[in-house]
């Protein structure tokens, strides 16, 4: 070897150049897909070279759509499902910077204004999505819980799944989703007018979202979503738009919202279901939940939270959905405990003190409230049963999951020849998404084994513990919960065994888990029913390395102490 190569900054500098010639060969395999034909649709989209954007302004470009319902689609086929000019931007906040883009469009006539379309068989409308599935390697949960959402009987977002072409090369496997907007046919509330300022007028329609974007124009809660919170809630304007919402609506659906905040902030008792009879459409939000609490939505109740109200003389009870963006649900990333079976993701929110610290999107205090009430958890208990039968029963489930998997079979193979499917990258940190950390999958198959395996786990999780809930939340058994006692451990400092000591008041779930200083879970101790009694359980530390650890006991899902304990080696 010359000796200039022998310099470790020359033997560096020449890694990054072969590295950097690795990844340009890898991402040019993007182009090596023959793609003619498919027996999903076929979006073909022309931008006549430019680039598209991420914000405003959108660019106008050209769109075809090849559908030959019950028949092969080709390329050479004739646009016969649409044709025209749409305004297109790149789609959604964090997901804007992965490499498969997920695009905004509006479909448009000559002159720029909206043309209400049908495509692919979804009502008419001019506003559009073109989501890219990337990060979800089974390719289906957002779509899953849409459906789910819609057979609980309530307005999501309906999808068609197709392939795209965009400036002549192929892009993989896209959803045609139906954005979120006030619309008959979506979120079906009064068309309210700018002259609409007082009487029945004013009450309605309004949609509100809690989510990124806090520059986005809205409303603070009034409530820190927590004691000693470093950031509040924003409720943000999403129909009337922010530039379109006069003073008068704004004043109304603020005092609406900061009057329901209120009710159930001053409440005497978690047994109070006035604010929630009074404000509420209360089995809205008990279907939110279920699909929140089922998928374990890492993003749930914080982030995409849509709400949505009519006039009070159409009810005019705030409405929670439609449901928006699970591709980060059912075991799909290692992070806020939302990848395990066991345990509520609300409480997560609302009691880790690790998110606390590293997060800043939170969730509104009054879902915690929820969760704590008779009447809520009654009402969840009775629906949780009237699903299983149905909707959520396994076997209902899993076939809607082969339905999806067998419509794929084909297109999913072109997607993954350019973009990793499971077992060919590791995103986010090491680790794969669609498996807990250490668990890795090699293949389709496997992917939508876990995907099943996980569910069903979660599922009988679930059936435990909701009728649990329900009975422990009677005013009395409650009030008894709170008498649970948390010893410190003895001795401490320990090496390696130490003794954890508890008593509980009443039959209850009991989880015992120990953390280390920087917040993640390291030992889960107890997880189990237990009748009212003193327990003591051994702690050994092998293996583990001297510092500070805190353990934490969650009874009844819902109350919570912890202590910490020293290590020393």
């Amino acid at each position: 070897m010359p000796n200039h190569l022998k310099h470790p900054i020359w033997l560096l500098g020449f890694l990054f150049i072969l590295l950097s010639f690795s990844l340009l060969l890898a991402r040019a395999k993007k182009t090596d897909v023959e793609f003619q034909s498919s027996n999903l649709p076929i979006v073909v989209i022309d931008t006549h070279g430019q680039t598209i954007p991420k914000d405003n302004p959108r660019i106008v470009a050209d769109m075809g759509i090849i559908w030959n319902p019950g028949k092969r689609n080709h390329l050479t086929d004739p646009f016969n499902n649409y044709s025209g000019k749409i305004s297109i931007e790149i789609h959604g906040q964090s997901s804007a910077g992965w490499d498969k883009k997920s695009y905004t469009l509006e479909t448009e006539n000559p002159d720029g204004s909206n043309r209400n379309v049908s495509l692919l068989g979804l009502p008419e409308e001019n506003d559009w999505i073109l989501y890219a599935p990337f990060y979800d390697r089974s390719l289906l949960r957002n779509v899953l819980v849409y459906r789910l959402a819609r057979q609980m009987g309530w307005y999501a977002s309906r999808t068609r799944y197709c392939e795209l072409v965009l400036n002549g090369s192929y892009q993989g496997l896209y959803v045609l989703m139906e954005k979120i907007k006030r619309d008959k046919h979506r979120v079906n509330i009064n068309k309210l007018k700018p002259n609409e300022i007082s009487g029945d007028d004013v009450t309605g329609g309004y949609i509100l979202r809690i989510d990124k974007n806090p520059w986005n124009p809205g409303f603070d809660s009034r409530y820190p979503p927590f004691s000693g919170a470093r950031a509040g809630i924003v409720y943000q304007y999403v129909y009337p738009k922010p530039e379109t919402i006069v003073l008068a609506q704004k004043r109304y659906i603020q005092n609406f919202v900061h009057a329901f905040e209120k009710c159930v902030h001053d409440s005497l008792s978690s047994t109070s279901f006035t604010c929630l009879e009074r404000y509420l459409n209360v089995n809205s939000f008990v279907d939110y939940f279920i699909l929140n609490e089922l998928s374990r939505n890492v993003d749930g109740y914080r982030l995409s939270a849509y709400f949505y109200k009519d006039k009070n003389s159409k009810g005019g009870k705030l409405t929670a959905g439609p449901v928006w963006d699970y591709n980060f649900s059912f075991g799909n990333v290692d992070y806020y405990d939302s990848w395990k079976i066991t345990g509520w993701q609300l409480l997560y929110f609302a009691h880790d003190a690790y998110f606390h610290r590293v997060d800043r999107f939170f969730v509104p205090f009054w879902w915690e409230k929820l969760f704590q009430n008779p009447f809520f958890l009654q009402k969840l208990n009775r629906r949780w049963h009237t699903l299983r039968q149905t909707t959520l029963s396994t076997d209902s489930l899993f076939a809607t999951i082969d339905l999806f998997v067998d419509s794929l079979s084909e297109a999913r193979q072109r997607n993954f020849a350019i973009w990793p499917g499971p077992g060919e990258a590791n995103l986010g940190g090491g680790w794969y998404p669609g498996a807990p950390p250490g668990m890795f999958v090699s293949n389709y198959a496997e992917e939508i084994a876990y995907l099943k395996q996980w569910m069903s786990a979660r599922l009988t999780w679930m059936d435990a513990q909701i009728p649990l809930l329900a009975g422990v939340a009677h005013p009395q058994k409650s009030a008894r919960l709170r008498e649970f006692t948390l010893q410190q451990n003895y001795p401490n400092p320990f090496n390696p065994v130490t003794t954890i000591l508890y008593r509980l008041p009443v039959r209850c779930l009991v989880d015992l888990t120990v953390y280390n200083a920087r917040g993640q879970q390291v030992r889960t101790l107890v997880h189990q029913i237990q009748s009212p009694d003193t327990y003591q359980v051994i702690f050994n530390a092998r293996g583990l390395p001297s510092g500070v650890y805190v353990y934490r006991l969650q009874i009844g899902g819902r109350w919570v102490d912890a202590k910490k304990m020293i290590v020393l080696k």
